[in-house]
């Protein structure tokens, strides 16, 4: 996280700057008082927004002025510089705004623009809508809680209602600091409890959509009530697929909060310290001390990190030559490899499991690993038998149009279950990133308050083992040549995969100015712009 004391430099916007060191078009870097500063200048115009991400606390100082907004080196949020709304996810909340004078060629920052002050988290005005229907969002992940305030937030008037299993949560944090410990609890939720009342926004938990009748334009429940729309929105995300062999269920898997906590308390919550506050056996008879992770996907491996913070010995198995090779490369899944390795994580490559015992896992080749822990990351499914039930098109997920709109008029999906069409790709395809499914939602609701326009976004995704964190931007599923600049082994690199002479996605590791540059011009299509920063 970044500090506001690391970030503050430049000269104090209160006491005023001379607009002549304001570049125009660009930023400069000041403070108020103890708050870092971003001071904007577009011709004889300034304004002043807070520098530090109201995601996870990035230094905007250091990300990506393009036109008038301001990219987050860290997870690619992206904020206005005038206003300083939050225009594109993970960030949802608004930077700080001062109030601007200027006196000649002098700059002055006066005292904050009023925000609507909400539950202890800052939210913008919401605009003036026409909107008035009903919308029922069935799941109440990041897709479906985003959606829900993104349609507050810009003035949407009519019922909102989502159902899910648990409130909307941070799930990156479920694989990684929160299951490594070094998260504490109140970090989890996606927004604070009372949030969803006091933004009319009717949140139904464990509760279970059981079936979608179109044309009657309502949702029963597994209770047997049923609830009318105007809109749906299917935001009903992907399953963990199950182990199938003996002993299977004893195997955990990693999608929600319980899970998570579930995770922590076959642990014991033991290890070099725990914020997360799960209430895991402090004594280290109780604890499980060797875990085997099945797959060595994304999730498998933070798991394995975060399981190597609690200070358990962890065999990850996978049939795979190489870790994350299929979305990474020969190269970087190489270097992943080693990485864990580093850390005292044991590879079993090429192999499967045959069986779990309560005390181990025997491999396809009669190997057995002691295992107090086992949790199995080898991918998720879809969540589509609601759509495919009421007749929706779907073919490895819910097929949607450029608006996210799905065969029938009126319903959408997003997240995990949507397969959309992407432009560069050139055909459908269904992509499982937290970021990717705020996004959706927030295009969505941009619709369903007549402002429609077709979701173009760029993916985006990161992954930490460790120190290390992963940024991939783009989406390719194969590619003809890896491109390389900088060192993998220096954790200082640029990893781009081309295909038919363009280069559709980038890796990076400690290089997230240029991450933020390629997100730009792959936004433009401008593959041009992307390959100039290989040279």
């Amino acid at each position: 996280m970044a500090s506001g004391s690391t970030q503050l430099k430049g000269p104090d916007l209160a006491a005023g700057v001379k607009l002549s060191d304001v570049p125009d078009g660009g930023v400069l870097r000041a403070r108020v008082g103890d708050e870092p500063v971003l001071v904007f200048r577009r011709g004889e115009e300034v304004s002043a927004v807070g520098a530090t991400c109201t995601h996870y606390g990035g230094p905007l100082a250091e990300g990506l002025v393009d036109g008038e907004q301001v990219g987050c080196p860290w997870h690619h949020a992206c904020f206005d510089l005038r206003t300083g709304e939050a225009l594109r996810a993970p960030a949802l909340d608004p930077l700080p705004c001062w109030n601007v004078e200027r006196r000649g060629d002098l700059v002055r920052a006066r005292p904050r623009e009023p925000r609507h002050v909400l539950s202890g988290k800052r939210t913008p005005t919401p605009r003036a809508s026409n909107a008035t229907g009903s919308v029922l969002i069935v799941g109440a992940g990041a897709a479906g809680g985003v959606l829900a305030g993104e349609l507050r937030k810009l003035g949407h008037a009519g019922a909102i209602t989502l159902l899910g299993e648990e409130p909307p949560v941070d799930r990156p944090n479920l694989s990684k600091d929160y299951l490594a410990g070094n998260a504490p609890e109140d970090w989890i939720p996606l927004r604070p409890s009372e949030y969803w009342a006091e933004q009319r926004i009717e949140l139904r938990l464990s509760t279970r959509a059981s079936a979608i009748d179109l044309a009657g334009k309502a949702v029963s429940l597994a209770s047997g009530e049923r609830l009318a729309f105007d809109a749906l929105v299917l935001a009903t995300g992907a399953e963990p697929i199950r182990l199938d062999l003996p002993g299977a269920e004893r195997a955990l898997t990693l999608r929600s909060f319980a899970d998570s906590r579930a995770i922590i308390d076959a642990a014991g919550a033991g290890g070099a310290g725990d914020a997360a506050g799960a209430g895991g056996a402090g004594d280290a008879a109780e604890r499980s001390r060797r875990a085997v992770v099945v797959g060595a996907s994304f999730i498998g491996l933070e798991v394995a990190a975060s399981l190597r913070a609690r200070e358990l010995e962890v065999d990850v198995v996978a049939p795979d030559a190489a870790p994350l090779a299929r979305v990474l490369g020969p190269e970087l899944g190489a270097f992943v490899r080693r990485l864990h390795e580093e850390h005292g994580v044991r590879f079993h490559l090429g192999r499967r499991p045959r069986s779990i015992e309560p005390t181990s896992v025997t491999l396809d080749d009669g190997t057995t690993l002691a295992a107090d822990l086992v949790v199995a990351g080898v991918g998720v499914r879809p969540r589509t038998e609601l759509a495919e039930n009421a007749g929706l098109r779907c073919d490895r997920g819910v097929l949607v149009d450029e608006r996210l709109e799905t065969s029938h008029p009126g319903v959408f999906a997003i997240g995990d279950v949507a397969r959309y069409p992407d432009a560069v790709a050139g055909e459908h395809v269904r992509i499982e990133h937290w970021v990717v499914a705020e996004r959706q939602a927030q295009s969505v609701a941009r619709t369903l308050v007549g402002r429609p326009e077709p979701y173009r976004d760029v993916p985006f995704f990161w992954s930490r083992h460790y120190d290390v964190s992963i940024a991939y931007v783009g989406h390719a599923t194969s590619w003809d040549r890896v491109r390389i600049k900088g060192s993998i082994e220096g954790k200082d690199c640029l990893v781009g995969y081309e295909r038919a002479g363009r280069i559709v996605a980038l890796a990076s590791i400690f290089r997230d100015r240029e991450s933020l540059e390629a997100e730009a011009a792959l936004r433009r299509r401008d593959f041009a712009a992307v390959a100039r920063l290989f040279d």
